[in-house]
């Protein structure tokens, strides 16, 4: 079986403050975007020989590190705490979504995979039930099991659904190749409540939002890899009524009226994007 996890852009993100955990409450609107990964599961024969319950082969983009610490994996491990008949699998994950980009690709994948698995072996899990647990493998996890707009409190694991409808607007993403790690983004960031309520910003005009709907990580991101801001600057001067950087970064985005088709022109060597929404 297979299924093709999508990407999120985050429109508006206020980190609002510091909680005695050490994780920070933030307040966001997610929104799904049409970059997509294919993840495919298949019945491990009883005869291959492997010493793990469940294999991963990731293609098109490297990921570093283990794959058996993958959010894939860990997704299938998790399941199978509480449902122990679970056959060992293989998986097979291509990766369209980049990574480190702030677009939730990594969490997308992992509540992708509680889908099909709920799916493939009819475990009769509720859609509640599975962002319950792709929310215990990471804050936006659970937003990819709805795959609908939200806005987000919390650690971005507390979601309602809204009814933003952006299908007419065309998005342009740019993806430089500047990683920028979370932890080195949320060390920089100053807490703080908005003066508006980015829930409340998006349901203004689109044409609005340029000088309302802020990302708090773009000040400090954007201080140490200046050119991200350059990148936000130059969706500007090709056309877009907003920008923004998505997350942490380093993804940048921008809404248009009409589709940039020109975008890898501008921005040769970057991973880039156009689409209607």
């Amino acid at each position: 079986m297979i299924n093709f996890p999508i990407a999120k852009i985050n429109l508006g993100l206020n980190v609002v403050e510091k909680r005695p955990d050490g994780y920070h409450n933030l307040e966001t609107v997610f929104y799904p975007v049409p970059i997509k990964d294919a993840l495919e599961v298949t019945v491990m024969d009883d005869q291959f020989p492997s010493d793990t319950d469940c294999d991963l082969k990731v293609t098109n983009i490297h990921i570093e590190g283990d794959e058996q610490k993958n959010l894939v994996v860990r997704a299938y491990r998790l399941l199978k705490e509480d449902f122990p008949t679970l056959p060992r699998c293989h998986a097979h994950l291509w990766k369209g979504i980049p990574t480190q980009a702030g677009m939730g690709g990594g969490s997308s994948d992992c509540a992708y995979m509680i889908l099909l698995l709920n799916n493939l072996f009819q475990l009769g899990l509720s859609e509640q039930q599975m962002m319950d647990y792709a929310a215990r493998l990471g804050a936006d996890c659970a937003f990819f099991v709805k795959s609908r707009p939200c806005y987000a409190e919390g650690i971005g694991e507390q979601l309602e659904e809204i009814s933003l409808d952006l299908s007419e607007w065309y998005i342009g993403a740019v993806r430089p190749d500047i990683p920028v790690p979370t932890k080195e983004a949320f060390a920089r960031i100053r807490p703080h409540y908005p003066k508006k309520n980015c829930r409340e910003v998006v349901m203004q005009p689109v044409e609005t939002w340029k000088e309302e709907l802020v990302n708090d990580f773009e000040e400090s991101v954007f201080a140490v890899h200046p050119e991200l801001a350059e990148v936000k600057q130059q969706l500007y001067y090709m056309g877009a009524t907003y920008a923004a950087m998505s997350g942490s970064g380093s993804a940048l985005f921008g809404l248009f009226k009409e589709c940039p088709d020109r975008l890898s022109q501008v921005f040769p060597g970057m991973f880039t994007f156009s689409s209607l929404l």
